[in-house]
């Protein structure tokens, strides 16, 4: 990146109110401009490659087959220069693990001071690694000791997408609220489920339930 350039910013979310917001704020930074944005992940790619940001900013959670976390591992994939700030509604160290892992450098929630977006954008863009405060001595610290699969509970064998949604189970969500929410068939959430039982030992519908909301809990 040229000295004095702007930092050319995407953003990536399924709510306008959010992207609009996001906007306003990075439009008085000197420094930065948002060069696109969408709601939708299978778009976003060709963005990419029209635009060519610096810097995305994408939401953990979005509408359709492709969530965040697989966003970003293609963007790693295909993009490699492009850094990526993920932004989140949840707050647990586990979502934040999933996206540095995938190739995110930073993970932010929503209940962040708004300000706090811009100083994270020139923090990443530096080589820095930005993590929400109150999750970033927890992740840390379960990236530099959980190096073997011996360290690996159960939840961490579901992928991104069956935690996606055993994480709604557990906040009180129903099947058919979830097909709604990710934009996916009752059946394909119902096949999730499925997978999500065999990987956690669990037989029944009711204690695969019961085991996401504790698990939800105790992440609390």
């Amino acid at each position: 990146m040229e000295k004095n350039a702007k930092i050319r910013v995407m953003i990536i979310d399924d709510h306008p109110l959010v992207r609009q917001g996001i906007t306003k704020i990075l439009e008085k930074e000197q420094d930065m401009e948002v060069v696109a944005e969408t709601g939708n992940a299978h778009d976003a790619i060709n963005l990419i490659a029209r635009h060519e940001p610096d810097f995305i900013i994408a939401d953990i959670s979005l509408e359709g087959e492709v969530n965040g976390i697989d966003l970003v591992k293609a963007v790693r994939e295909r993009f490699g220069n492009i850094r990526v700030l993920v932004l989140s509604m949840f707050d647990e160290a586990i979502y934040a693990e999933r996206a540095i892992r995938a190739g995110a450098r930073g993970y932010m929630t929503k209940k962040e001071a708004p300000n706090n977006v811009a100083s994270a954008i020139r923090g990443i863009m530096r080589g820095d690694l930005y993590l929400t405060g109150g999750i970033s001595g927890r992740i840390i610290d379960k990236l530099l000791h959980s190096t073997s699969d011996a360290n690996q509970t159960p939840v961490d064998l579901l992928t991104d997408r069956e935690f996606e949604i055993f994480q709604l189970l557990g906040n009180g969500f129903g099947t058919g609220e979830i097909a709604r929410r990710l934009n996916l068939s009752v059946n394909t959430i119902e096949s999730h489920r499925k997978k999500i039982k065999d990987k956690l030992g669990i037989k029944k519908g009711p204690e695969l339930v019961k085991s996401a909301v504790q698990w939800v809990l105790s992440q609390s």
